[in-house]
């Protein structure tokens, strides 16, 4: 066992950054770790809480966690926030001198600025520069302005305050240390590993080291735009940060490389030198500055990973690829890691990081309500010193706007756990070959209507219960590496894959049906508004199978988040013992509505009459039923209801105002629908 004395310490400030042994140390941060990010709040908190600790005899403020790469020499593996607020508040405290010093790896900006603290040049990380102005403000709001005051929490800080330093030893591989320790939650994140270990692929070259850290932290943040993270990078996104242009990127160019002065633009590689621009309050869109993202940075990174191999790898074989997070680390490891293959990878995530963010939906900050449809398919502009903001992917054609958003969300709803997000990869793949917009649309609604009728429709690519087995989605799709939209066969029987009695039909069918019930509408009444009576409204409703209900449900219908469960209409509860329905009636796709979770627990037991009632009230949550298939359904209901169904063996309204006959009808219109392309 090794001696603890010699790898684990606990050190005060002073022994940190005063104390040298006739050597200064230097701390250096590496270049797979983040960026400083401590907000005023949190360097707030920490100095609150040594000013109230002033009586005691220590107060810990955490771990450090070092390598010792030289003689003098610390790689901090773990602890770089820490490490660093704490030398701002030693130069906030106005330490003018400090031996030991911190810098970081092809930082050159961050390096500079820690450097030349309290003194800021033009060039300066922001985030640092935050960080001591917060500081500053702190000291003075807590510990006060007086001499005394400051000399006390000074003394306290550097003497009482003490960090437990654990120096990994020299015989312990890194990479194996990063992996225990992260499988333990104390370490880095799996993305973190990662990026340790593409770099290291690039020591040496600090030229590209700089440029990729760059693009991976540009990436790494998914709530925003990727052209807000690199305001200045015109050479790449155009005078309008609008479009994608970066060909000579391929091969990541030198520093040295001419300048385009004549169109005002900066080389990439002058770019990616730069520090990247902090957002602050001049730079935001209005109330649209962020969104939630659809997928988070490591299974990103995994879509990233399939497309730059299946583009680079004529052996790849896509169905041994998983989109799991929980596998990130091994499918790197697959991977035969060369300068080549990290470079052409950081081009292939800011490639797809653009597209994500201009070309795929996102979903408005805030809960969902009944008429503001929260996903947006927008793009960034801005245009010379203008405030930018964002524009519809389809300006000027509101009709393939809105059906770009549905087609999209119909999928988002239908696959919203990370990992099976096929979807996400195919759309991103088909983007790096064309993102022309018309064509888009049109693979969009292909995508869709593989997905039903090669996938969902085929009983050889499910499971017993009707989902899609492994890489079903890949085999149907990817066709020799390449993507194939068009259908197979459209001559599936939807019967012999759920038939009456059978349950367990998949929750994509029932988006597919009201993705396909909304598009009728859009091609049949929304264009010509159509009154009511007219002769097209009329055909309309008679082929949903139903009276008119109005418009409004089509209009205002998006894919809602909480789409998230399958209700029988008539119950199971009510189905059987001595009932005109039995219980292998009601499992059928006629008597099936999707809904949200909320109003399915409150309401699965009720008569269908009386869904009806407290569905359509209008003090009901109106989003946790809005589906067109269950609205034609609750509107079937009422026409009964109004016509006066009266149950033959009590000869008064009992609750079949949807029967049998209702189901087996209803199954049939949706279809005639769904079935006809």
């Amino acid at each position: 066992m090794k001696d603890l004395n010699n790898i684990l310490e606990e050190c005060s400030i002073n022994d940190i950054y005063f104390t040298n042994r006739g050597i200064s140390i230097i701390y250096k941060i590496p270049i797979y770790q983040r960026n400083y990010a401590w907000e005023r709040e949190e360097i707030y908190a920490l100095i609150k809480d040594v000013y109230d600790s002033l009586k005691k005899s220590v107060y810990y403020i955490g771990t450090l966690v070092t390598y010792k790469r030289d003689e003098n020499i610390f790689e901090v593996i773990d602890g770089q926030q820490r490490l660093t607020t704490i030398y701002i508040i030693l130069k906030a405290l106005g330490i003018e001198t400090i031996p030991n010093t911190l810098t970081y790896s092809a930082r050159k900006v961050s390096a500079v600025t820690i450097e030349k603290m309290p003194k800021f040049g033009e060039e300066k990380d922001l985030g640092i520069v935050d960080g001591f102005n917060y500081a500053k403000e702190a000291l003075k709001d807590i510990v006060g302005e007086k001499n005394d005051e400051i000399d006390t929490f000074k003394d306290f800080f550097l003497n009482k305050v003490h960090i437990i330093h654990y120096r990994v030893p020299k015989d312990v591989d890194l990479n194996h240390y990063f992996e225990v320790m992260n499988s333990r939650g104390e370490q880095l994140e799996k993305h973190e590993i990662v990026k340790a270990k593409l770099s290291e692929q690039l020591i040496g070259d600090d030229n590209a080291m700089q440029k990729f850290s760059r693009i991976w932290e540009a990436c790494s943040d998914m709530s925003f735009y990727i052209q807000q993270k690199l305001p200045d990078m015109t050479s790449v996104f155009g005078k309008t940060m609008e479009s994608f242009d970066i060909e000579s990127f391929d091969e990541f160019p030198s520093s040295d490389v001419d300048t385009s002065s004549s169109l005002g633009m900066k080389t990439i590689s002058e770019f990616l030198n730069s520090p990247i621009k902090k957002i602050d309050k001049d730079d935001v869109i209005d109330n649209n500055d962020h969104f939630q993202p659809i997928i988070d940075f490591p299974n990103f990174l995994l879509i990233v990973l399939k497309i730059t191999r299946l583009k680079d790898e004529k052996d790849f074989n896509p169905l041994s690829f998983t989109l799991d997070d929980k596998e990130l680390i091994k499918e790197f490891e697959k991977v035969n890691l060369t300068p080549e293959f990290v470079k052409d990878f950081a081009y292939n995530l800011l490639s797809a990081k653009y597209f994500l963010d201009n070309y795929v939906i996102h979903h408005a900050n805030g809960e969902d309500r009944v008429i503001e449809n929260p996903w947006k398919l927008q793009y960034y502009y801005k245009k010379g010193n203008k405030a930018a903001y964002l524009k519809d992917l389809y300006e000027g054609n509101k009709a393939r706007q809105n059906e770009v958003i549905q087609l999209l969300s119909m999928f988002e709803v239908s696959f919203t756990p990370k990992q099976r997000k096929n979807y996400l990869f195919y759309c991103l793949l088909h983007l790096f070959e064309d993102w022309d917009l018309d064509n888009y649309l049109e693979f969009l609604r292909k995508l869709a209507d593989k997905y039903f009728f090669d996938v969902y429709l085929d009983a050889s690519k499910l499971n017993e219960i009707n989902q899609p087995k492994p890489n079903s989605f890949d085999e149907t799709i990817l066709n020799g590496g390449e993507l194939n939209v068009e259908l197979e066969d459209v001559d599936r029987c939807f019967d012999s894959v759920y038939p009456v009695g059978s349950c367990n039909i998949p929750l994509y069918v029932f988006n597919y049906t009201d993705y396909k019930l909304w598009k009728k509408y859009a091609e049949e009444l929304r264009s010509n508004k159509e009154k009511k009576g007219s002769r097209n409204r009329i055909e309309f409703f008679s082929a949903l199978g139903c009276s008119d209900f109005e418009l409004e449900p089509f209009k205002n219908f998006y894919f809602s988040r909480t789409r998230k469960s399958l209700e029988h209409y008539y119950p199971q509860a009510k189905a059987g013992d001595n009932m005109p329905i039995s219980s292998q009636d009601i499992n059928c796709f006629g008597n099936f509505a999707m809904i949200g979770s909320d109003a399915n627990s409150s309401g699965s037991n009720w008569n269908p009459i009386d869904k009806k009632n407290r569905y359509l009230d209008t003090k009901s949550n109106q989003v946790s039923v809005a589906s067109l298939k269950f609205r034609i359904m609750l509107q079937i209901c009422q026409d009964n209801y109004d016509a006066g169904v009266i149950n033959e063996y009590l000869k008064r309204p009992f609750g079949l105002e949807w029967n049998v006959d209702d189901m087996v009808r209803h199954q049939e219109k949706m279809l005639e629908i769904i079935m006809n392309i």
